[in-house]
C-alpha cells in the first residue's frame, strides 16, 4: 500500500524518528503502524548495541526547579553536532519534565517512566538508531527544597547548577547559581566535607611543608593554617564572593537578611576541570 505524508508525519510524531525512517519503516509494515514502531525500536537497539564502546563526551545539560524539587539531568552523545540539533534538546527537555513531575531520585527511575509510545530508555534508543550515535543519560542530579534557584552557563547546556535557599530570593538564588558554576564547590561548609577528603589535604600540607624544610614541630600548625584556605577555596558559604572578594558567600546572604543561607547545591558539567 501506498505510505501518504500524513502516516509518515503521524509516525514521526509518536516516535521522534526522522521522515525518511518513518517512510521505510510504513512501508517495509505495509502501513501497519505497530509493526513500524517495532522496526524503529528495533533499529535503534541494532546501532545501540553497535556503538556501545564508543564514548560519549559531547552531549545537553539542562536544569528545572518547581516549588519543592529541582533537577539537572544530561543526555549524552558522541557529538558537538547532534549535542545541538533542536530534537536532541528537545528529548533531554522532555525527559527532565517528566522526571521533574515524577520526582525521580535516581537515573534508574528516570530511564522506566513512561515517555510518548514508550519508555524514556525507549525513546533514547529511538533517538540512537535516528543519528547512529551512542547516547546515554548521566549525571542525574536533584534538589529538594522550597527554594530552589537553577542557572544554565551562558545557556549552552554544557554546564548548569542550582542552590537551595532557606527564604525566597530570586537575586541571591541566581547570584549564587552563578557563583557555583565559576567556583566549583565541594560542599556547603568544611563540616560537610567528606572527611577523606580532608585527610588527603592534611597530608598533602604536611608533606609540603616538610618539602620545604619547616620544622617538625611547627608542620601540624602549619597544615591547619593550609587547610583553613582550603575550606575557603571548597566550601561554598566559607568561598569570597565572587563580585566581591572581600566578603564571603555567607556574608552576602546575610546582606539580604540575617536568616538567609544556602542549605544544599548540585553542579554537573560536561566538561573536565
Amino acid at each position: 500500500m501506498a505510505v501518504t505524508m500524513n502516516d509518515i508525519a503521524k509516525l514521526r510524531k509518536m516516535t521522534g524518528a526522522g521522515m525518511m525512517d518513518c517512510k521505510k519503516a510504513l512501508a517495509e509494515a505495509e502501513g501497519d503502524f505497530d509493526k513500524a514502531m517495532e522496526i524503529i525500536r528495533k533499529k535503534g537497539q541494532l546501532v545501540a548495541a553497535k556503538r556501545s564502546d564508543r564514548e560519549a563526551s559531547e552531549g545537553c545539560v539542562l536544569v528545572k526547579a518547581v516549588p519543592g524539587f529541582g533537577a539537572i539531568i544530561a543526555l549524552k552523545c558522541e557529538t558537538d553536532f547532534v549535542a545541538k540539533n533542536e530534537d536532541f534538546i528537545k528529548l533531554t527537555s522532555d525527559i527532565l519534565d517528566a522526571a521533574i513531575a515524577a520526582k525521580c531520585k535516581t537515573i534508574e527511575e528516570v530511564q522506566a517512566l513512561p515517555l510518548g509510545e514508550g519508555t524514556v530508555q525507549d525513546a533514547i534508543v529511538a533517538r540512537i538508531g535516528i543519528t547512529g550515535e551512542k547516547m546515554e543519560l548521566d549525571g542525574y542530579k536533584t534538589l529538594e527544597a522550597e527554594n530552589v534557584y537553577v542557572y544554565n552557563h551562558q545557556k549552552k547546556n554544557q554546564l548548569c547548577t542550582m542552590v537551595a535557599l532557606s527564604k525566597e530570593n530570586e537575586e541571591a538564588g541566581h547570584e549564587i547559581a552563578m557563583q557555583i558554576a565559576a567556583s566549583t564547590p565541594l560542599a556547603l561548609t568544611s563540616e560537610d566535607l567528606d572527611p577523606a577528603i580532608i585527610e588527603k589535604e592534611r597530608n598533602v600540607a604536611e608533606d609540603k611543608a616538610r618539602e620545604e624544610g619547616k620544622p617538625e614541630n611547627m608542620i601540624a600548625r602549619i597544615a591547619d593554617g593550609r587547610i583553613q584556605k582550603f575550606y575557603k577555596e571548597v566550601c561554598l558559604l566559607q568561598q569570597g564572593y565572587v563580585q566581591n572578594e572581600k566578603i564571603t558567600v555567607a556574608d552576602y546572604l546575610k546582606g539580604f537578611d540575617k536568616e538567609l543561607t544556602a542549605t544544599g547545591f548540585q553542579r554537573f558539567t560536561l566538561r573536565a576541570e
